[in-house]
């Protein structure tokens, strides 16, 4: 057996091979630290001709796979390159693993070498195993508004013991999670973990938009994890390689730490940061107003909109967001759902021009942003009669259509061309400086054009639309663009590295949206999560400073009617926006921690906290009965009220040196600062 040795920033990696696969063999966060991995394939290749060896449900035991051998490798600072051959079909294995931040970002080219055509069925991006201890699997559902519903089990709860002694080394069953078409996140995460409150705990995310699946798979000595793009029998998305072509998997990342699940998502957070394609606008990080969210929810017009404009730059707003309708002719929904696609003004909406709004905005001291759907051309927009059949996605030989609306392929120039025509129309027109770029129709399995199966199409469509986001923000590298899709129903780092904030949820209750804010760093960074905060008339002071609070703790979204709010209710606002301003730039180098745990949806407190160089900014929520919240991951420290300053302040009492929260009956929440400086 040989060993290949590569010592990455903090990480140590060794794989070994021989008459065997190239398998991993040692990981950890240094030399001294304990390994996190076992003996396992470092890639499983499936094709049409060949899938297992053994009969089973999971993505191992794969027959290529297995007759893998190590042909050569190349490593730098920051790159670790394996190729591997299977003589029998000529398929060639490179696997790039890239460091990143504290973790590793893996990807494998698949390179047809032989004579005759191969049809993938299922390349595994990320394969590995972990010793069976006292690990704990943790996992994250997701729905439209109601985003990042963690849970944390036993592995022996999640996967039960089969008694292996009694008929061999493993099972045939698994844990498994799997997207759904496009909304890479409309039911699940594409991130898991198996942590353990002592460490060391692993930490992984399936980086696409397109199809995406991982599971977790127990056998006699270890637990089994793989993590794929889209695959033949998940996502309909075979891949058929000419000889010499090839196919590149979608990237995963993996991170391992020395503590428990909050050391496994702060690790996530800087690997996340690595990842990301960053450019001048990522620095500002400027608080953006909305219109939409409980306010004018997609009906725009001159004389809402000015008075909208006044308040949000009262408020601290930096940026101004006309979101959806003011393209519309119609009213309401109904009036702008299935006409979107030529992008241009809808005259009865502003009297003066839509440059109107925009003069306002500006000379109120924001940048105007405007809401975009750039997949999209609506079944009665004109648009969808200017482009060519092949723009548009298409099954069985007929354009898709979804909700009333027709999907764009990004992989054709002429949609591409229809995009960049509109992004540098409005720039130029109005100096747009931030875009909304939403996204509310999921096409399914994804397109036949120009592709061997609907998956790779969608998978090849969402590679292009990522390379058209990078290539406007290099045309235009001081606009800044969210991620929306009906919420968050698409927050993956496919799209994620490519965009500055992303909406976290469409979720209108504000009671409802501390789970869903809380939870958000485990998903992505703090600095993206775009919480919203829109006050209302009507809510009490406590109401006001509660739905605020979860705009501090992320990338701060603003709404609401301000100008309608009382005089108590807009100081709430300005100070929440004041204090996000003080902190945005240290949330943007934190890590984020659960002090209770990562939030349940029904409960009734809820603690989110950002760590960053001695000091903590912690959230805490109320949202039931009175009741006393220790905090024993805070012990020994001093907590010191930083919000709300007009409303009582909660006591704190030491139990034992560990900080004790007396929180009221909800809703109410605080804000708290701590230092170890």
């Amino acid at each position: 057996m040989s060993l290949i040795e590569w010592n990455p920033q903090d990480l140590h990696l060794r794989l070994a091979h021989g008459d065997h696969p190239v398998q991993w063999d040692f990981l950890a966060a240094d030399a001294d630290s304990p390994n996190i991995v076992s003996d396992h394939m470092l890639v499983e290749v499936f094709t049409s001709a060949e899938m297992h060896t053994i009969p089973t449900q999971s993505y191992s035991h794969s027959t290529v796979g297995g007759r893998l051998r190590y042909a050569d490798h190349s490593a730098t600072a920051d790159e670790l390159r394996v190729r591997q051959r299977d003589e029998t079909t000529g398929i060639e294995v490179e696997t790039a693993i890239r460091a990143a931040g504290p973790g590793l970002q893996v990807a494998s080219a698949v390179r047809n070498t032989g004579a005759g055509d191969v049809v993938l069925t299922a390349v595994t991006s990320l394969a590995f195993a972990t010793a069976s201890g006292e690990h704990d699997l943790l996992w994250g559902d997701s729905a439209w508004i109601a985003e990042g519903r963690w849970h944390r089990a036993p592995v022996a709860e999640v996967l039960p013991d089969l008694h292996f002694e009694h008929r061999g080394g493993e099972g045939k069953d698994r844990f498994a999670l799997t997207s759904r078409g496009s909304w890479s996140t409309g039911d699940h995460l594409p991130t898991g973990a198996l942590a353990s409150d002592g460490g060391p705990s692993i930490a992984w995310q399936v980086e696409t938009s397109a199809g995406w699946h991982w599971e977790a798979v127990r056998t006699e000595e270890s637990v089994r994890v793989a993590v794929l793009g889209p695959t033949d029998t998940e996502h309909q998305a075979a891949r058929r390689l000419a000889p010499g072509e090839e196919f590149t998997t979608v990237p995963a990342g993996l991170v391992v730490a020395a503590g428990g699940p909050d050391a496994a998502f702060a690790a996530l957070t800087d690997y996340r940061r690595a990842i990301r394609v960053r450019h001048r606008a990522d620095d500002a990080l400027p608080v953006v107003y909305n219109d939409y969210m409980n306010t004018l929810m997609g009906s725009p017009t001159t004389e809402k909109l000015l008075p909208l404009v006044e308040s949000a730059s009262a408020a601290g707003a930096e940026y101004f967001c006309i979101d959806a309708g003011w393209f519309a002719e119609g009213e309401g929904f109904e009036g702008w759902w299935s006409g979107v696609g030529a992008w241009r003004e809808a005259a009865h909406r502003f009297p003066g021009g839509l440059k109107e709004v925009i003069d306002a905005i500006r000379a109120a001291g924001m940048t105007p942003g405007l809401w975009l759907e750039p997949e999209v051309v609506g079944i009665d927009s004109p648009v969808a009669d200017l482009l060519p059949e092949e723009a548009f996605f298409r099954r069985f030989g007929t354009r898709l259509a979804e909700g009333g609306r027709y999907h764009l392929d990004f992989r054709h120039p002429a949609a591409r061309a229809h995009l960049d025509e509109t992004v540098d129309r409005l720039i130029a027109e109005h100096g747009t400086g931030f875009f909304k770029l939403d996204y509310n129709i999921n096409p399914g399995a994804g397109t036949e054009t120009d592709a061997t199966s609907p998956g790779a199409g969608l998978l090849d469509h969402s590679r292009a639309y990522r390379q058209w986001l990078l290539d406007v923000q290099d045309r235009h590298p001081d606009l800044v663009i969210e991620a929306c899709s009906s919420g968050a129903m698409r927050m993956d780092y496919g799209l994620l590295s490519a965009v500055h904030m992303q909406s976290t949820s469409d979720q209108e209750d504000f009671r409802r949206y501390p789970a869903v804010a809380a939870a958000a760093p485990a998903g992505l960074v703090p600095e993206q999560a775009g919480n919203w905060a829109y006050p209302a008339p009507g809510m009490s002071e406590e109401e006001t400073a509660f739905a605020m609070v979860a705009g501090v703790m992320g990338r701060l979204y603003l709404s609401g009617f301000l100008y309608e709010l009382g005089a108590e209710q807009r100081a709430l606002v300005h100070e929440a926006v004041a204090l996000h301003k003080d902190w945005r730039g240290r949330i943007a180098a934190s890590h984020p921690a659960w002090p209770l745990g990562l939030p349940g949806w029904d409960d009734d407190v809820i603690a989110l906290a950002f760590e960053t160089e001695g000091e903590t900014l912690l959230a805490v929520w109320s949202r039931g009965e009175a009741t006393e919240v220790p905090l024993p991951g805070l012990r020994g420290r001093e907590l010191e009220q930083r919000y709300p300053a007009a409303l009582p302040e909660w006591e704190v009492a030491d139990a034992d040196g560990v900080p004790t929260v007396r929180v009221p009956a909800g809703p109410a929440a605080r804000i708290f600062y701590s230092s170890t400086q």
